[in-house]
């Protein structure tokens, strides 16, 4: 160390300021403990508010709105075509993301939280480094490691600047280009795709399997038919083999499954093929924290790694990359070093795609189910068979339930159409609770409403529906 060097003492530091750090600082303030949160953006927030959730759908209610607009002249209501003024939407988009950041900074301070924008590298399990702070190292007696993750890149294409974009630069919405690859085929590239589509962009995908290849397969259909209606190419099992700048574009090497390679040029090109823990560069080699092949911190089931007074949270842990899971995470880890009694012990993680049609699901799955020989039964209600979806123009949809046979138990939950970001929040509830069918179907819905079809699910399952006769 450094003569001269400054250096704090802390209950708890926070490394990583995004929903599964601030969760986890702001939780532990509450109990009590003096707080550090480290972080090299300017506020609280992370790749979620920055770069991520928070921009993305700004776009895409714009999207939608979009969509609405054309949906309604089949209902006899014209709007005229819509102008896209992008100065304006990127200043809309700065606003949204300003006031959601000034509030978390209030919070943060009327904790008492100390904040540091920095890099924080640990020296060894209780002692960290800051890198760009006039504090230059801190100890602590707990940690929390929350550096969220970075996106993921193809080997030998490199992001950036120019035209060959990662989600970042995606949503920076410099313009947009008259053709647009995207290679990917999961939730970002899905909902990417969407909104360069509705702007305007001719949009291609590049996809090494299908798209959405870990979610039921009819929970994707719909999505699917959606996405090849608005797309002008969509290449299945295929991969990129290569990616050049050139005056004129992006050119594009793309190579299908029978081993053809075809040549093709595009505006731009958006690589979102997924994303990766940022576990780099942050000094874990001089702890106790195990690391697995893929880089994903290992913990217990109380968010402690090897290092049992340093937790980890969030992205960097193995599971699904949401700021749902993260915050919950984040509070365990607090109220465990409070010492309280507190496990992440969730049945339940929703996951949402936010395209139109909306996709969303929670708990076991069917391909998780039959991986794992669980018995179950599913039962599916058409949103044909709704009032309110007709209503609205949207029958295309439906809600699954996945139902243990013999009880009725509540296992898992699918739904396709819209607000199905909202409507899946009742199935969480229902797995996390044991709620069985009747639970659902003896809790009296509104109607007409798309919630019900979560009510009239159950009753096909007890044989008790009367909008739906079908199987």
């Amino acid at each position: 160390m450094v003569v001269g060097e400054i250096t704090q003492k802390t209950d708890l530091l926070v490394i990583g300021a995004g929903p599964g750090g601030y969760a986890a600082a702001f939780r532990a303030a509450d109990l009590g403990l003096d707080v550090t949160l480290v972080d090299d953006r300017m506020s609280p927030g992370g790749v979620c508010l920055f770069e991520g959730c928070i921009p993305s759908k700004v776009f895409l209610y714009l999207s939608e709105l979009m969509e609405d607009a054309r949906r309604a002249r089949t209902m006899g209501v014209h709007f005229d075509e819509p102008r896209l003024d992008f100065d304006a939407i990127r200043k809309w988009k700065e606003q949204v993301v300003g006031k959601l950041s000034k509030g978390l900074s209030g919070l943060t301070v009327k904790r008492n939280i100390q904040w540091f924008q920095a890099k924080a590298v640990f020296e060894d399990s209780n002692t960290v480094r800051l890198i760009g702070s006039d504090v230059a190292h801190i100890k602590f007696s707990s940690a929390v490691v929350a550096t969220g993750s970075v996106p993921q890149e193809l080997e030998g294409i490199k992001t950036g600047d120019g035209r060959i974009m990662d989600s970042t630069g995606a949503l920076g919405f410099e313009d947009v280009p008259e053709t647009l690859l995207v290679v990917g085929g999961g939730y970002i590239a899905l909902e990417l795709g969407q909104v360069y589509a509705s702007m305007g962009s001719r949009v291609s995908m590049a996809v090494r399997s299908r798209l959405l290849r870990t979610v039921d397969d009819d929970l994707v259909v719909p999505l699917e038919e959606k996405m090849a209606d608005i797309c002008e190419e969509i290449y299945l099992k295929t991969t990129v083999e290569s990616c050049l700048e050139t005056a004129d574009g992006v050119e594009v090497v793309l190579k299908g499954e029978d081993g053809n390679s075809v040549k093709r040029i595009y505006g731009r090109v958006l690589i979102a093929v997924g994303r990766s823990p940022s576990t780099k560069d942050l000094g874990l080699e001089n702890t106790l924290i195990k690391l697995d092949d893929r880089g994903f911190i290992a913990v217990n089931d109380r968010q402690q790694t090897d290092d049992s007074h340093i937790f980890a949270v969030g992205d960097v842990t193995k599971g699904p990359m949401l700021a749902h899971r993260a915050m919950r995470q984040g509070k365990v880890a607090a109220e465990v070093i409070a010492g309280m009694s507190s496990a992440y012990d969730v049945r339940a993680v929703p996951a949402v795609v936010y395209t139109d049609p909306q996709v969303a699901w929670c708990g076991l799955t069917e391909k998780e189910a039959q991986k794992q020989n669980i018995a179950f039964k599913a039962v599916r209600f058409p949103w044909g068979a709704s009032g309110r979806a007709a209503t609205m123009g949207i029958s295309e949809g439906f809600t699954k339930l996945l139902l243990e046979p013999e009880t009725g138990r509540v296992l898992g939950a699918g739904i396709v159409g819209r607000d199905a970001e909202a409507l899946i929040a009742e199935s969480v509830l229902a797995i996390e609770m044991g709620a069985l069918a009747e639970d659902l179907a003896f809790s009296v819905h509104p109607h007409p409403t798309l919630a019900e079809s979560q009510g009239e699910a159950a009753e096909i399952f007890l044989g008790t529906s009367i909008h739906f006769m079908g199987k």
